[in-house]
C-alpha cells in the first residue's frame, strides 16, 4: 500500500516566478494539467483524497474528486511554506535564495518549522492509511513535498531528493515504514503543450 503525493497544477504565478499569495488559483494550463491527472487516475482504487486546503491545492484535487467521487479531505498541514511578507514578490528580484532560507520571513515559516509540520503530515498520513488501509491520494506543493522526502523517505537506489517537483509530478511512498519512494516526480499524464515549465517556480 501506498501514499501518493502529488503537486498541485500550474499556476501564472509559477510561471512568473513569484513568491505566492495563498489564495492563487490555477491557471488554464493548470486546469488543463489536473484534468490530465485526473484522468490518470479515474479507475484508480485508493481511500482517501487529501489535499492542502490552499485553493492551487484544491483546485487541483476537485479535479479528481469528479471523475472518482471521492470527497476531498482537506488538511493545513500540506499547505506550502508561508513566506508572509514576501508573498508577492518576483523571486528573482530578490538578493537572496528565499526558498532555501533557514529563517523566518517575516510573518512567515521557518524552515525549521516546515520540517515540523512535514513530520507530522507524514504522522497523519500515516495514521489514515492504516485506518483505511488503502492507498492514499495526496494533494500538497514543490517546497512541501521535497521536505517531506528529504526529513521521512528513503529515495530510490541512486537518485537523491529532486531539486523541483514538477506541476503534478506523482512520487509514490510506501506507507510502512521506513518509508521509500518508489517513484518520485512522474508526470508521464503530461503531453505537448501541457509538459511542466522547467522554468517556472517550484517551491513558493
Amino acid at each position: 500500500m501506498s501514499i501518493i503525493v502529488i503537486r498541485h497544477g500550474e499556476t501564472a504565478l509559477n510561471v512568473a516566478r513569484v513568491l505566492q499569495p495563498a489564495d492563487t488559483p490555477l491557471s488554464e494550463r493548470g486546469r488543463r494539467q489536473a484534468q490530465a491527472l485526473a484522468q490518470r487516475f479515474e479507475t484508480a482504487v485508493f481511500g482517501a483524497l487529501i489535499s492542502s486546503d490552499l485553493p492551487r491545492a484544491i483546485e487541483t484535487a476537485q479535479a479528481i474528486a469528479a471523475v472518482t467521487g471521492k470527497e476531498i479531505q482537506p488538511s493545513p498541514l500540506l499547505q506550502e511554506r508561508n513566506f508572509g511578507a514576501l508573498r508577492g514578490t518576483a523571486y528573482d528580484t530578490l538578493n537572496y535564495d528565499a526558498i532555501a532560507m533557514e529563517e523566518a520571513p517575516p510573518d512567515g515559516e521557518s524552515m525549521p518549522t516546515v520540517r515540523e509540520r512535514a513530520r507530522q503530515a507524514m504522522i497523519f498520513l500515516r495514521a489514515t492509511h492504516a485506518a483505511l488501509g488503502r492507498d492514499l491520494l495526496v494533494i500538497s506543493h514543490g517546497l512541501f513535498i521535497r521536505t517531506m522526502l528529504a526529513e521521512n523517505v528513503a529515495m530510490p537506489e541512486g537518485h537523491s531528493v529532486p531539486r523541483r517537483i514538477d506541476n503534478t509530478g506523482i512520487t509514490i511512498i510506501s506507507s510502512d515504514s521506513p518509508h521509500r519512494a518508489t517513484v518520485v516526480n512522474n508526470t508521464d499524464h503530461l503531453s505537448g503543450d501541457l509538459r511542466d515549465d522547467a522554468v517556472s517556480l517550484s517551491g513558493a
